[in-house]
Order: C-alpha cells, then sequence, then structure tokens
C-alpha cells in the first residue's frame, strides 16, 4: 500500500480499503498513524454553541434547524465576555483548542466584530480557535484570519451524490467555495462528515474520497457517527453498524496520514472498547465536554478515565512554560483526582 500523500483517489479504490479484512485495515491504519503521529496523544478540543437554534438550512440530521420541531430552545449570539469565560474554562480542564458554532447559513455583517473579538480573546487565553458559521464569502475568511482565527470547519457531510437527500438550502459547491475561501485567507481548514444517515457504503468512500482529493487535505477531519434526534428527519434511521464506522476512521487515516482524525459526535453511544479501536484505527482528536452544540457528549470524567486506562495523553496539555516534565505531572494529578471524585465510594464535601 503506496503512503504518499495523494490527491487521486477514485471511489472504487476507496471501496477497495474499506473491503480489506478488519485486522489488516486496522494494522495499515495504525502503521500510518505511527509515522506522522504519537499514537498515544490525542489532540483535545472543546465546542460551545455560540448561537443556538433557528438555522434557515433544512440539514436532516440537525436539531438546530428551523425545519424541524425538536423543542430546542433558541438563543441569540452570546455576549463575548461569556465566550471567553467558557474558553477559560475549556483551558483549564485540559482543551488546547476552542471551537465556536453559530447555528446560521451565513454570518451576517453586523455579527463580524463581536466574531471578531471572540477570536482575540481565545488567542490571548493561549489557545487554538476554531469556528463554524456557515458560508463564508472570501472578505469574512480573511476578516476571521486578520483577527488570528486558526481552524475554520465546514462539512462536507456527505457524497455528492447523496447530499441532495440531506441538504437542499445550500449546494456542495457551495460548500467547497467556502473551504476555497477559508484556504486562500491563509487559515487551517477542518471538514468531515457524518455516516450513519442512510447513506450506501459508497457514498461514505465517496466522502472520504472529496476529502481527500482537496488540493491540500483538511488539517482536521471530524467524523461523526448521527445522532438520532427526535423532531428531525432522520430520527428513524437504522443505526450504522459499529464496526462500519471505525472502518470509517481507518480509511480516513490512510488517506490523509497527515491530518487529525477527530473522533467527534456520537461518541455517547460508543462504549470505551470501541473508542479504544478508533484510536487504533487513527483517530487522534476529540471534543471534550458534556455537550457538542445541542447533543450530548461523554462527560470529561469518562474521557480521563479513559485515557488513563489507554495510557494517552492530550497533545500539548500546555504550551506556556516549556516545562513538559511539569505539565505531565499536573495531568496525571488532574486525571487521579477526576477518576476518584466519580468513584461511587469517593465523597466530595463542596
Amino acid at each position: 500500500m503506496t503512503q504518499e500523500i495523494r490527491h487521486n483517489w477514485t471511489v472504487d479504490e476507496v471501496n477497495q480499503l474499506f473491503a480489506m479484512p478488519f485486522n489488516d485495515l486496522l494494522f495499515a491504519a495504525q502503521t500510518v498513524h505511527r509515522r506522522h503521529f504519537d499514537p498515544n496523544q490525542v489532540q483535545v478540543s472543546t465546542l460551545l454553541s455560540i448561537k443556538t437554534g433557528a438555522c434557515p438550512e433544512d440539514c436532516k440530521y440537525c436539531p438546530q434547524s428551523a425545519h424541524h420541531k425538536t423543542g430546542l430552545e433558541t438563543e441569540r449570539l452570546l455576549e463575548v465576555q461569556h465566550v471567553l469565560d467558557e474558553a477559560a474554562k475549556a483551558k483549564a480542564n485540559g482543551s488546547t483548542r476552542f471551537c465556536m458554532g453559530a447555528a446560521w447559513k451565513n454570518p451576517k455583517e453586523r455579527d463580524m466584530p463581536y466574531l471578531l473579538k471572540m477570536v482575540e480573546g481565545v488567542k490571548a487565553l493561549g489557545m487554538e480557535s476554531c469556528m463554524t458559521l456557515g458560508m463564508l464569502e472570501k472578505q469574512q475568511a480573511e476578516q476571521l484570519a486578520d483577527a488570528g482565527l486558526d481552524y475554520y470547519n465546514h462539512n462536507l457531510d456527505t457524497s455528492r451524490e447523496f447530499y441532495g437527500e440531506i441538504i437542499t438550502t445550500r449546494s456542495y459547491d457551495d460548500r467547497l467555495a467556502t473551504l476555497e475561501h477559508v484556504r486562500g485567507a491563509g487559515m487551517k481548514v477542518c471538514s468531515g462528515g457524518i455516516m450513519g444517515m442512510g447513506e450506501t457504503a459508497s457514498d461514505r468512500s465517496g466522502l472520504l474520497a472529496e476529502l481527500a482529493n482537496l488540493p491540500k487535505h483538511p488539517e482536521s477531519v471530524p467524523i461523526n457517527m448521527l445522532v438520532k434526534v427526535k423532531g428531525t428527519a432522520l430520527e428513524n434511521v437504522d443505526d450504522m453498524d459499529h464496526f462500519e464506522f471505525i472502518r470509517c476512521i481507518a480509511v480516513a487515516r490512510i488517506m490523509m496520514p497527515m491530518s487529525h482524525v477527530r473522533l467527534s459526535a456520537g461518541r455517547e453511544e460508543m462504549n470505551e472498547q470501541m473508542q479504544a479501536l478508533c484510536f487504533m484505527a487513527g483517530a487522534n482528536s476529540i471534543f471534550y465536554g458534556c455537550k457538542l452544540l445541542t447533543t450530548p457528549n461523554p462527560e470529561e470524567n469518562k474521557d480521563l478515565q479513559l485515557f488513563a486506562k489507554l495510557g494517552i495523553n492530550p497533545e500539548d496539555v500546555s504550551t506556556e512554560s516549556g516545562n513538559q516534565e511539569r505539565e505531565s505531572e499536573i495531568y496525571q494529578s488532574l486525571v487521579r483526582n477526576k477518576v476518584e471524585a466519580s468513584d461511587p465510594m469517593f465523597y466530595d464535601a463542596s
């Protein structure tokens, strides 16, 4: 199997990867992973919804769409200081990247000054910054880049062929145009998709081929497993086979060997063994915290316990002091304290 960086994958080639025996696929993915990353480090991000609900898009999976009645309480754009307070908490809990998501089709010009202040404030905390705000015009991408935004998230969601079954309010090419604006402004790209929306295996291959065939691979590739929310159009779709999801992680790792592959939405439905196999398959990034925008996510304590069991450490616990040995001691102390606090025999008098 070639290990070169490629941008000319065919769907047939990707289908062949998916068809490999499971153990062979995981071994190949782990081999690629070790070539480019420390296999026992995972990048940790926190995601905050800075504007919730009432989105005009009709994405069938999304509880924030105004087209669905999910009982979600809508919120206007959060105040800048509130967002920065949440970022500071995230940093104290071990996150190195703070991601801010707004339920918009695209940001309005009246919102840009507040968004830019959020980016500047997160950067001042010494964290990486990421935003997902919908489609961006070229000038908006440049403004965000000038403010110091490191990453912009804009998922392709699924294959071009299946896309129209999931979203009709913006086109596939609209999404690709936003990614082009992000790249042109000098920011890093975070782009992936959602598995388990009723797509075919070939659609999953098509999505990964689209991502890998971009002029430059996304630096971050979130692989989501559909979280079925009552009131959305996909609430009754069949569950995805968990081994097939793990295969998605492995194939993404092989195709985009230098990208961070993020084990993203859906972890609440995954047991520890499944998550461990995803890390073995090459996942090396997670969202940390009890909620992803509006859907559940494992609590921090559970993640720390799993990290301790697997011997995994967060990537770049701190970039300020340069004292890596001391930083490791602090993190291990945090793990012990969190694990003790979650033990049913541990009494917290606070």
